[in-house]
């Protein structure tokens, strides 16, 4: 029945046996027979996905909220900031927060710039 190309299901009400139980044997029976996408399709095509990816990569957007402003202008159907994140997880992207560090003061720089002139000629050997 699965040669003649009927879904798993049709097969599964046939037999009076459980679409999981069915695909089992498929698979044992015949690896090559293609397992039927389960769930919700998804609402970004993988164009889309790869604009997100490229943009959070770039630097252009920082976050799953801007990525939403940005994806949301140019396709017709909105998304969420939820599917975004979902999609940059998937990618093994991680949030993470930029450590502060001190600013320098006038005086640090005025001591930095005088060891480096001090020791502007210096070789590998004197170090």
């Amino acid at each position: 029945m699965a040669s003649n190309g009927l879904p798993t299901h049709h097969i599964a009400s046939k037999l009076g046996l459980g679409k999981s139980t069915v695909l089992r044997v498929l698979q044992d029976l015949l690896p090559d027979h293609p397992i039927p996408s389960t769930g919700h399709p998804t609402k970004l095509s993988s164009t889309d996905q790869h604009c997100i990816l490229l943009q959070i990569a770039s630097g252009k957007v920082f976050n799953a909220v801007q990525a939403i402003t940005h994806i949301n202008s140019i396709i017709p159907n909105a998304v969420s900031s939820h599917i975004v994140r979902n999609l940059l997880k998937q990618n093994s992207f991680k949030a993470v927060t930029n450590k502060t560090k001190p600013s320098l003061k006038a005086v640090h720089k005025k001591e930095h710039l005088a060891f480096a002139l001090k020791h502007e000629n210096w070789t590998v050997e004197d170090w």
